[in-house]
């Protein structure tokens, strides 16, 4: 799936559709599953010729049966009705056997698909790319939603298209040899019924597609209370949280009442060409049988030969509502396997390159997503390994910006930042991030089953013990306990289990984002004392004003002023010094 986004104005059965329908056929056809697929869809193909086949045949033995009855023939009423039942159980037998497949090869291709979603999300960093204004609307809906109901409805539509082609061939014969005439008025109503149906209910499409959206915004705004019930309490904003709530209520049952006229419209056309459907065979064979043409039993059998055919052409007519919906779950899946894509750089943003021993900024300017006022002007500098730095500035969006721009994730701004490679530099934001999981792969593991740094338990408790907090794990059974560690634990100690994961696995460089707000300045010194003690070097990022930011634990203090102007100065022995240090370049 790789075409341009689309919006929700633009959610139409157009070229484009067919296009992202193909590719999501291709793409799956030549994975590293296809092997298993294959053979799914081989048999689902067997079963579905099987199924059309045994509906020949049941059609034909009704027809005999209806006529045994006529003619009052005992023995013919109980061989048909013998044949009957055989063929009911053969047919019941396929078509369990149908489902069973479908449903196996539905779950292939949604097991495969979120996995290489998910890996694609999280990849480059698109995950936070897409939280920027201007990203992409509630990516992790359409992952966990939109790929379920994508799949199992890509291989329903294919599955009744499919089975529509084989009973057109399958029937085709029956009705022409019944009465050419039905077959042709049966092709006429079929066409006239597909058209009118697009018609009345082209605007399901894009309808389908903002439901989805609207339906995603009133649950994350419930999430949202769910995630900070205990701040709202607090701080009685219900009312403000309720208006909210009820505001996402009215945009999805506003768009609703317009999916709902629609549907309206199109099910006042085909319920009527349903129930026209039943008739029309009668109208065109009975006189045939009236006037001695026909058996009694071929009305019987023009009825259903007649209503297989008329389904199979009449898929857009009976599944209009599905192929709008998956229209728009189409495009939306499509818009996300697009923004997921890696973007090897961006124009506007500082270029990255790699250093191993030091961290230098040569000529970087940094400016505001929002309105390109200028946050850092024109900074170079370089922290040699081993310097402990402190950056100040009194714009808390200044200081985000040199921050996320080391990482590579500022999107606005120039000049060059040189850097050690992402496993070898850690970021410890303002609020700490401690995933579920034991302790032990909080403090060490990669995630995949591996270990970041190769340190035995009494390595752990000795930086645990060293930063105060080796109570957690008398407190919590040990190290191999599975806990969701951010109810449990408060933000000083998530903290310094954040910064304990650091010393363990040893980076070249580690920044710290506003550590002053969640520790004091005795914490502070312990964990840049332990930081040092393995050799990481620290950045530390604060307000000016923060009183836990003693100089002292410093070397260098790095100050960003208005307009972004930066001052540079060494300190020693807890004092700056006033002449200002020169300024290394990039090698």
């Amino acid at each position: 799936m790789s075409t341009s986004s689309t919006s929700a104005g633009e959610a139409t059965i157009t070229l484009d559709t067919w296009r992202r329908f193909a590719g999501a056929l291709s793409n799956f056809a030549t994975c590293e599953v296809r092997g298993r697929a294959g053979l799914l869809a081989a048999a689902l193909l067997a079963l579905l010729f099987g199924i059309n086949g045994l509906n020949v045949v049941n059609s034909y033995v009704g027809r005999d049966f209806m006529t045994a009855i006529e003619h009052r023939d005992r023995s013919g009423f109980t061989r048909y009705a013998i044949a009957y039942v055989v063929v009911f159980g053969a047919s019941t037998v396929a078509a369990v056997l149908f489902r069973f497949c479908e449903e196996r090869l539905g779950l292939l291709w949604r097991d495969w698909l979120t996995r290489r979603l998910v890996s694609s999300y999280l990849a480059e960093r698109a995950f936070h790319r897409l939280s920027l204004p201007g990203g992409l609307a509630n990516p992790d809906q359409r992952i966990a939603e939109d790929v379920r109901t994508f799949v199992t409805m890509t291989l329903s539509l294919c599955l009744m298209f499919l089975n529509g082609t084989v009973t057109v061939l399958a029937f085709s014969g029956v009705l022409w040899s019944i009465s050419p005439t039905l077959f042709f008025v049966g092709i006429g109503y079929a066409a006239a019924g597909s058209v009118a149906t697009v018609l009345l209910g082209r605007r399901l499409v894009p309808l389908n597609y903002r439901q989805a959206d609207r339906e995603a915004d009133f649950r994350a705004e419930l999430i949202h209370v769910r995630e900070n019930a205990e701040s709202v309490a607090l701080l009685h904003r219900e009312p403000f949280l309720e208006s909210r709530l009820l505001a996402r209520i009215d945009a999805l049952v506003a768009n609703l009442k317009h999916i709902i006229a629609v549907n309206r419209n199109v099910g006042f056309f085909t319920t009527g060409y349903n129930y026209l459907i039943q008739i029309i065979p009668a109208l065109i064979v009975a006189p045939l049988f009236i006037a001695g043409e026909t058996q009694f039993g071929t009305i019987t059998q023009a009825a259903m030969a007649f209503s297989q055919l008329l389904g199979a052409f009449s898929l857009v007519v009976t599944q209009f509502g599905a192929i709008s919906s998956y229209a728009a779950v189409l495009a939306r899946l499509n818009a996300l396997a697009e923004a997921v894509q890696p973007r090897s750089s961006d124009a506007g943003a500082p270029r990255i390159v790699q250093a191993d021993d030091h961290v230098a900024f040569e000529h970087v300017t940094l400016r505001a997503p929002r309105d390109a006022r200028v946050l850092v002007d024109d900074l170079t500098a370089t922290i040699p390994s081993g310097t402990r730095v402190l950056v100040r500035s009194a714009d808390s969006l200044a200081r985000q910006a040199i921050v996320e721009a080391t990482a590579g994730m500022w999107p606005d701004g120039s000049g060059t930042i040189a850097r050690p490679k992402l496993g070898d530099i850690a970021f410890l934001p303002e609020r700490p991030f401690v995933p579920p999981g034991t302790l032990r792969e909080v403090l060490l593991g990669n995630g995949d089953g591996t270990h970041a740094a190769d340190a035995s338990d009494a390595d752990v408790h000795h930086v645990l013990a060293t930063l105060g907090i080796d109570e957690l794990v008398q407190q919590n059974g040990g190290l191999d306990r599975e806990e969701s560690w951010t109810d449990i634990l408060s933000l000083r100690e998530q903290q310094l289990l954040s910064i304990a994961r650091v010393v363990l696995t040893r980076p070249h460089f580690v920044f710290l984002d506003h550590p002053g707000r969640t520790l004091d300045a005795e914490r502070i010194d312990k964990a840049l004392s332990a930081l040092c003690a393995c050799r990481t070097t620290c950045v530390t990022v604060a307000s000016a004003e923060d009183e836990a930011e003693h100089l002292g634990h410093y070397d260098a203090l790095l100050e960003i002023g208005e307009a972004g102007r930066f001052r540079w100065r060494p300190i020693r022995e807890g004092n700056i010094v006033q002449q200002e240090a020169p300024r290394a370049s990039l090698p």
